[in-house]
């Protein structure tokens, strides 16, 4: 028997579907990461990371905004990497 204090929804876990269909946790995780080429993982971020990213997406994942910006950093990294490599080539031309 449920208490009193207890929702009727708390107890159930959240539907997972793709398409029209209901599919376990394992199952949606494998066409998750096989469609979106997304890995779940753990990590531990500063408070106010997590708070900065929480305040500026608004209606969108926080959660998207931290990939879009480690995505944007990884960019940044190689195009350093190739400038470094351009500049050093024409220098040793020059």
């Amino acid at each position: 028997m449920k208490s009193k204090n207890s929702s009727p929804t708390s107890d159930r876990k959240p539907r997972l579907r793709v398409g029209l269909k209901d599919v376990d946790r394992e199952t949606f995780s494998t066409i998750v990461t096989e469609r979106l080429g997304k890995q779940r993982v753990s990590i531990m971020l500063d408070s106010a990371i997590v708070e900065f990213f929480k305040a500026k997406a608004g209606e969108r994942g926080y959660q998207t905004m931290i990939n879009q910006a480690l995505q944007q950093a990884m960019h940044a990294e190689q195009i350093e990497t190739i400038l470094r490599r351009v500049i050093r080539d024409e220098l040793s031309h020059a």
